[in-house]
């Protein structure tokens, strides 16, 4: 039995303004106040920066509330205290990585989880009407939230007068059962509120964020790994068209979705676990138990192509022509699959990089050797284990983020942007070189927050910050992430190829994966992949 984390959320705290003011330390600057369509809240001063945490977007979602479209909190009066991380959604806690795992938040965690932040230089509608950025965690559709300590949006803020939200959502079997077969059409879309939940946190800041300072017809979503699939899945959901201008997936992508068929069968092996057959009884069941069948049945959470909420696969066999109008920044780091602990960081011989290699492609001996063949041929000098490293990252986030890259360019509408990420971390040796999740820090620009994956900040990556976060915000401003930091950033397109390598310095290269893209390409021929 899955022991125990949950830790019931303290109900919000409500101060009236005149106790507040009373409590204001002498000489310092009173907590900031903002309005919102459910009532007032308070946050705090983070030197120049406002600060709210925790704010609700949402109803809570469990009991009779599971499984159904997000509904909007309960208004209240007075002032709503907003200056601590709201609740998770249940999850599996930890990361693969170490690294990651140190940076992520713990508690607390249950299913009033509908919550988001905000980081904005001034409150008030006359404050400004500054770029949005709205932020969706990693954690693939199973864990997560957006209360990670490098999901620190005060340098975007204070530097780039943005204003920074990021959004927790339901997750997991909480966020991603399809239960429309069995119980009817009030849940047909019951695969998908895990993702209806950030359409309605984009609706919340639709409505509401003028009143800190940002301009509700400019804004960008972006997030990395599963938050990059999020924002891919966005593009194709039509309940969340208008809400964005921009949209950025940094190391994850969606090309296609789970069928209801497999969505169906997932919820009767679930059932079948948890020994119910009414939605009475699901609906009862403590979410602890659930997380407990969850994993015994390995339950895939992914958003399922329902027809309603999500029409047809994202990305397959074209982009979405909902979002073709949306500029689009993709890329991804050079060693991703090192996030995974069955990547090697060590020496390996030829044979454990072959049986390696085989058991992650499912590919004959030959075609092994060829593969690997190509790679040793790319990357002369290179030993086993950094060949390793690259094979396992181009066959996994680099080829799906390529090709909505391609799918993208080729629709010709709003432009694309690629990035290939070559900043090597001194942690762990440097044996992590360029790792899953190492970008983020600099292009938030929240380095301080991040040394678990970066080290010790040194000056070298703070310009490196300086730069990445101004690409990332001037794409954000402008849906072109030019500016005076960088070299011409070209858009993206089946031709010419081009992406921007990005380490200390800056560098367009014109295809610069084409030798060992194009062997992925004949071995997924070869070997499509399944859901």
């Amino acid at each position: 039995m899955l022991k125990s984390l949950s830790i019931i959320c303290a109900a919000g705290v409500f101060i009236s303004a005149v106790a507040a003011a009373q409590g204001t330390a002498a000489g310092s600057a009173p907590a900031p106040v903002a309005h919102t369509k459910y009532g007032d809240i308070r946050g705090y001063n983070d030197g120049p920066v406002k600060v709210f945490k925790g704010v609700p977007y949402g109803a809570p979602t469990g009991g009779a509330n599971r499984w159904l479209p997000p509904q909007p909190p309960a208004p209240w009066s007075g002032i709503r205290d907003t200056t601590t991380a709201g609740p998770m959604s249940p999850q599996n806690l930890g990361a693969p990585m170490a690294e990651e795992t140190a940076m992520l938040q713990t508690a607390p965690m249950n299913e009033d989880c509908l919550n988001l932040n905000v980081f904005t230089p001034q409150v008030g509608k006359k404050s400004g009407k500054r770029p949005v950025m709205v932020w969706f965690h990693g954690g693939g559709f199973a864990a997560g939230s957006g209360n990670a300590t490098s999901y620190d949006g005060r340098n975007l803020a204070h530097k780039h007068d943005v204003v920074f939200v990021t959004v927790t959502h339901r997750l997991n079997v909480f966020g991603f059962l399809y239960l429309g077969d069995q119980f009817g059409a009030q849940y047909a879309q019951s695969g998908d509120v895990g993702v209806l939940d950030l359409v309605a946190a984009l609706n919340w800041v639709k409505d509401n964020i003028s009143n800190f300072g940002g301009d509700p017809d400019n804004v960008t979503i972006f997030g990395q790994s599963g938050g990059g699939a999020k924002v891919t899945v966005l593009m194709a959901m039509p309940a969340a068209k208008g809400l964005f201008k921009h949209a950025i997936a940094e190391s994850g992508a969606v090309t296609r979705g789970m069928s209801k068929a497999q969505g169906a069968e997932n919820a009767k092996r679930l059932m079948s676990a948890l020994g119910v057959t009414t939605l009475a009884q699901l609906q009862a069941v403590p979410q602890d138990k659930l997380l407990s069948a969850m994993n015994e049945t390995h339950f895939p959470a992914a958003p399922v192509v329902d027809g309603t909420a999500l029409p047809t696969d994202p990305f397959d066999p074209t982009a979405p022509a909902l979002s073709r109008d949306v500029p689009f920044m993709v890329g991804t780091t050079e060693t991703e699959a090192v996030f995974f602990p069955s990547t090697p960081l060590d020496p390996i011989d030829d044979a454990k990089f072959h049986d390696l290699i085989k058991a992650a492609t499912k590919a004959s001996d030959a075609d092994v050797d060829h593969l690997i063949g190509v790679f040793r041929h790319a990357y002369p000098g290179k030993d086993n284990t950094y060949l390793a490293q690259l094979l396992l990252s181009q066959t996994t986030f680099q080829e799906r983020s390529v090709q909505v890259a391609e799918l993208k360019a080729d629709q010709g509408g709003a432009p694309v942007y690629v990035y290939y990420f070559t900043k090597h971390t001194p942690v762990r040796g440097g044996k992590l070189r360029a790792p899953h999740t190492l970008e983020i820090p600099y292009a938030m620009d929240s380095l301080a927050k991040a040394e678990p994956i970066i080290g010790p900040v040194t000056a070298e990556q703070q310009a490196l910050a300086d730069k990445v976060s101004s690409a990332w915000v001037s794409f954000a401003r402008t849906g072109n992430p030019n500016n005076p930091k960088i070299p011409h950033w070209p858009a993206f397109d089946t031709k010419t190829r081009s992406i921007m390598i990005i380490d200390d310095q800056f560098k367009v290269a014109e295809d610069p994966l084409r030798e060992t893209r194009t062997a992925i390409i004949d071995w997924r021929k070869q070997y499509p992949p399944s859901f």
